[in-house]
């Protein structure tokens, strides 16, 4: 579809309409021929400017300096077209976007071609670029340039990240074309030198639009397989378009999260291209990649059937053919403007979108912190947080309580044992253990202590240190 982009675009003389019939803009300030001034408004002036600016500069060509470039969420990319006196604002819509080879970013010199349009909410005019291209530098040379340098710095390049070949395959990965001479190439190299080796072709397209996603698809898939040990993917050889597939990130990013070595065989000798950069080794050509690959052998124990893949470019063709077809319609004088009209409504849309998520974010923060010390309030009174304290508390009086009682008791006991000793000192059974005796009366209510207590013919009784004796008192002296 980049013939839509890069071929100029061409009013039909018979529906051009003669420059004077072109309406002027006239000045408000001064009274028409019979007929009191005009007074418009801004939006009745703004629109008038614009349609006149439209229909004026349809098509133009500007060249400058980038600044100030933003892509929005939107996909739509703007920036500002400066040189040493004046600016320009532009704009670049997604679906013309997708069709550039480089990144745009400020500083760098472009040619741009577009439509000078006005957004109405600030009255500002801009070109609205339909295709944008690097001065001097080409663009797929530029688009080299940035990715090879930003790919270096993620250190994509690093010969400590290249791993070995391994040296007696059992499975082969090929992703290439069914319907390039690469792999007929690859396929007679591996027939003649390796006959028991099993390769896996994995088809894809390797130029033209949506090729580095289909062959990064591809990568991906084939490392999957059982047993693959090893991958080649190229192309033969062509010119730096058409090797351009094998030039963008996603074939990149896909060679170097590959679980297996990868052999990058695309073009000639000559030609190098980011994945021969990536890849962890770099075969100049496709039948140079299969000599690498395996040992050499008389011949394949089987033929490898030769797959034919068969393109339909009938959905492609169409679309191309319809983006002719809404090109053109957008040229003729009815529709002018209106897709540009669009966007500024669609960019005014993005403006107070933007808007309101700031505010909403704001609002949000503040009920955030509000939140926050709120819940720091409730966790100074949570119930639970008290009584895991009081529990601790309780825990800790229990303890004391506990060891005082204790100590207590150990010198309760203590006590006891001293006055037990002292008690047993004294005790009358220690003088009975001596040799001692006690004597009671008969009814053992009192000891005799005195002679004059008892007379003759009475019973005593006498306790010795073992035992009780029962006399008769013979006589009192």
């Amino acid at each position: 579809m980049s013939d839509l982009f890069d071929l100029p675009f061409e009013e039909d003389p018979d529906e051009a309409e003669p420059q004077a019939a072109t309406p002027a803009l006239s000045d408000p300030s001064t009274p028409g021929r019979g007929e009191g001034r005009r007074v418009y408004t801004v939006t009745e002036l703004t629109v008038r400017v614009r349609d006149h600016l439209e229909e004026k500069f349809f098509e133009v060509w500007v060249e400058g300096e980038l600044s100030g470039v933003r892509l929005w969420n939107t996909g739509h990319l703007y920036f500002t077209l400066k040189d040493s006196s004046s600016l320009l604002k532009g704009l670049m819509f997604r679906s013309a976007l997708r069709y550039l080879k480089f990144k745009p970013a400020d500083g760098l010199r472009v040619v741009a071609r577009g439509k000078i349009s006005v957004y109405e909410p600030k009255g500002e005019y801009q070109i609205v670029c339909e295709h944008l291209e690097p001065q001097g530098l080409g663009a797929l040379q530029l688009a080299f340039d940035q990715l090879k340098k930003r790919l270096q710095a993620e250190g994509l390049f690093d010969a400590s990240k290249k791993r070995p070949l391994p040296a007696l395959p059992r499975k082969i990965g090929v992703v290439t074309s069914l319907d390039g001479a690469a792999i007929r190439d690859i396929l007679k190299v591996l027939r003649r030198r390796y006959r028991n080796v099993h390769v896996v072709i994995r088809p894809t397209k390797v130029q033209g639009d949506g090729a580095a996603a289909e062959i990064a698809h591809g990568l991906r898939q084939i490392v999957k397989v059982p047993h693959v040990d090893v991958v080649i993917v190229g192309r033969g050889g062509g010119s730096l378009e058409d090797l351009w597939a094998f030039n963008e990130e996603p074939v990149a990013r896909a060679i170097s999260i590959s679980p297996i070595p990868v052999i990058s065989a695309v073009g000639h000798e000559g030609d190098v291209t980011i994945a021969d950069l990536v890849a962890d080794v770099r075969a100049p050509t496709p039948s140079a990649a299969a000599e690498l690959v395996v040992a050499r052998k008389e011949e394949f124990s089987s033929h490898i059937n030769r797959l034919h893949e068969r393109l339909v470019s009938c959905a492609q063709g169409r679309v191309q053919r319809l983006s002719r077809r809404v090109h053109e319609l957008s040229g003729r004088r009815a529709l002018a403007g209106y897709g540009t009209r669009l966007a500024m409504t669609q960019r005014r849309t993005d403006e107070l979108t933007r808007s309101m998520s700031d505010a909403l974010r704001a609002v949000f923060s503040v009920r955030a912190r509000r939140l926050q010390a709120i819940e720091r309030r409730l966790d100074a009174f949570d119930p639970g947080r008290r009584l895991a304290r009081n529990l601790t508390t309780l825990v800790a009086v229990d303890a004391k309580l506990r060891h005082g009682i204790t100590r207590r008791a150990h010198d309760s006991q203590a006590r006891l044992g001293a006055l037990a000793g002292r008690l047993d000192s004294l005790s009358p059974l220690k003088v009975l253990g001596r040799g001692y005796a006690v004597c009671w009366n008969d009814d053992r209510t009192h000891a005799i202590r005195d002679a004059a207590d008892v007379k003759k013919g009475d019973t005593v009784h006498v306790e010795l240190s073992r035992g009780t004796i029962a006399a008769k008192v013979s006589g009192v002296k």
